[in-house]
C-alpha cells in the first residue's frame, strides 16, 4: 500500500443537460447513476494510474453501499469502510454541461466518519501518504476526524495532501482563516475559484497554507509554488469537453502518482493535466 484517501463515497445521479436549464419546465438530459464522491473518485484514479491505494470512509448498510464498495474493489482499491445500519449511503445529484457542474448533496453516512475510522485506516500496512478531501472538514460532525487524520499522519511520518474541494463552503467557513486552523498539509490542491476564496489565484501567495500549493486552472493548465520554487504546465488541447465531473480528482491522482514516485513538480503537474484531460473527455467522475 502507498496512498490512503479519506473522504466521501456517494452515489452520483449524473444529469448531463443539453443547453441551458429550463427552470419550471423540461430540459433534455442524459441521466446516469454511478459511483462518486471526490475522495472515492481520487482513489479510483490513483489505482488507474498505477498507485497502490486504500480508501477509508463510512457507508450505509444498504444496496447503494454494496454497489459503491464493489466498484472500488473492482477498480483495485483496498477499502476500510465502516457500514452503518439504518443510515443511507450518501447521494449527490450532479447537473452538468460541457462547461460547469452544479451539485445537490445528501452526505448521508459520510458525516459519521470518526477518529476510530481514521486510526483503523492509518494502521493499514505500507502507507506513506494521506490524501484528504476538505468535504470532511466542512461538516462539523466529521471535521474533528479530518483534522485528526492530517495531524496523526504527519506524526507517523507520512506526507499529506488536502483537496480544497469546493469554493462555496470554503467561503462560508472563512477561506484562508478556516484552512489556517487545520493541520498544515504537505500539499494543497485548489482550483481557481477555491484559490480566489483562499486569497489569490497565484499559488505563491498561498504558501502559508501548505508546504506546496497547486492551483488548477482548467484548460489553462496548472501551477505550483513550493518554499523555494515555482512551476507551471499548460493544459491539454481537447476536441471537446464531455463532462467536467471528477476532473480535479483525476488531476490530484496524476500529480500524486508522479510526485510520490520522485518526479519534479513540473512533471507532476504534467501528469495531473494528462489525467484531468482524460476525465473531462468522458461522462462521469471515474476512469
Amino acid at each position: 500500500m502507498s496512498v490512503l484517501v479519506i473522504g466521501d463515497v456517494v452515489t452520483d445521479i449524473l444529469t448531463v443537460h443539453e443547453g441551458p436549464l429550463a427552470i419550471g419546465s423540461d430540459t433534455i438530459a442524459a441521466v446516469r447513476i454511478a459511483g462518486g464522491g471526490s475522495a472515492a473518485n481520487t482513489a479510483v484514479w490513483l489505482a488507474a494510474a498505477g498507485s497502490a491505494v486504500a480508501f477509508a470512509g463510512v457507508a450505509g448498510e444498504d444496496e447503494p453501499g454494496d454497489a459503491r464498495l464493489a466498484e472500488l474493489h473492482q477498480a483495485g482499491v483496498t477499502t476500510s469502510v465502516r457500514r452503518v445500519p439504518g443510515v443511507a449511503t450518501g447521494t449527490v445529484v450532479v447537473l452538468t454541461s460541457d462547461a460547469e457542474r452544479t451539485m445537490f448533496t445528501d452526505r448521508g453516512a459520510n458525516r459519521l466518519l470518526a477518529r476510530a475510522d481514521v486510526e483503523r485506516a492509518l494502521d493499514l500496512p505500507g502507507l506513506r501518504h494521506l490524501h484528504l478531501s476538505a468535504y470532511v472538514l466542512f461538516d462539523p460532525d466529521c471535521a474533528p476526524a479530518g483534522r485528526f487524520a492530517l495531524a496523526e499522519a504527519r506524526r507517523r511520518g507520512f506526507t499529506t495532501s488536502l483537496d480544497a474541494a469546493s469554493a462555496a463552503p470554503l467561503e462560508q467557513l472563512g477561506g484562508a482563516d478556516f484552512l489556517s486552523s487545520v493541520p498544515r498539509p504537505s500539499l494543497l490542491f485548489a482550483n481557481l475559484d477555491e484559490a480566489r476564496v483562499l486569497g489569490s489565484a497565484d499559488p505563491a501567495d498561498l504558501r502559508h497554507l501548505a508546504d506546496g500549493v497547486i492551483v488548477k486552472s482548467g484548460a489553462a493548465g496548472a501551477s505550483w509554488a513550493g518554499a523555494n520554487d515555482t512551476a507551471s504546465a499548460p493544459g491539454r488541447r481537447l476536441a471537446a469537453i464531455v463532462d467536467p465531473t471528477g476532473a480535479g480528482d483525476a488531476f490530484a491522482a496524476g500529480f500524486l502518482t508522479a510526485w510520490l514516485a520522485g518526479g519534479t513538480p513540473q512533471a507532476a503537474l504534467e501528469a495531473g493535466n494528462d489525467l484531468g484531460a482524460r476525465a473531462v473527455a468522458k461522462l462521469g467522475g471515474r476512469p
